[in-house]
């Protein structure tokens, strides 16, 4: 029987839970949301260094931001289910949906409804799972901080891979897809 091999190195980091981001520069002049975790790689997404434009594209990039507005933050997830796995989140680090304000329900689904037709565009997916999960016996992996999963799918993207081996191919890295959703939202603004 001859195998291939796949290679797929940010998932060594989830295995041995050492991928973790590095601080971003002037880390300690980062304007922290006051509810903020700062443990929470989403809460740490969300900081702003507002002062400085170019240590905010360099922290952005190792946070994995793709997307930010006043009350959203959108980033790739660092251990994705398919190629393009998103996740959007609010700024403040709140669990519960209930805690979220009107303008912060209103920003989400904003920001989600943006990100979705961006990656449409870009992409061409043929559909996509949007959702969220709330608590940790829900599957949420971060329970203090709610977000959204935006995840596409093509028609045999889980293919025998997941059956036999337990694993997905994921065709591209998150490097390379986070200049393609920068250059098209900055295209599309």
């Amino acid at each position: 029987m001859n195998f291939e091999q796949l290679w797929a190195p940010w998932r060594i980091g989830y295995i041995t839970g050492g991928d973790k981001p590095k601080s971003p520069p002037n880390a300690g002049e980062l304007a922290w949301m006051p509810e903020a975790d700062r443990t929470c790689f989403l809460c740490r997404a969300a900081a702003d260094l507002a002062t400085d434009q170019q240590n905010q594209h360099q922290s952005d990039r190792q946070n994995l931001v793709v997307y930010r507005t006043k009350l959203a933050v959108a980033v790739l997830n660092r251990y994705p289910y398919n190629n393009g796995h998103l996740l959007v989140a609010p700024v403040r680090h709140v669990a519960r949906l209930d805690a979220l304000s009107n303008e912060e329900h209103v920003e989400l689904m904003r920001c989600i409804s943006r990100l979705n037709v961006t990656l449409e565009r870009l992409m061409k997916p043929e559909g996509f799972n949007i959702g969220l999960n709330l608590g940790r016996v829900a599957g949420a992996g971060v329970p203090g901080h709610v977000h959204w999963h935006i995840v596409p799918r093509w028609n045999g993207d889980t293919n025998f891979m997941p059956v036999l081996a337990g694993v997905n191919v994921i065709p591209q890295s998150l490097e390379a897809l986070m200049e393609l959703l920068h250059a098209e939202l900055d295209r599309s603004t």
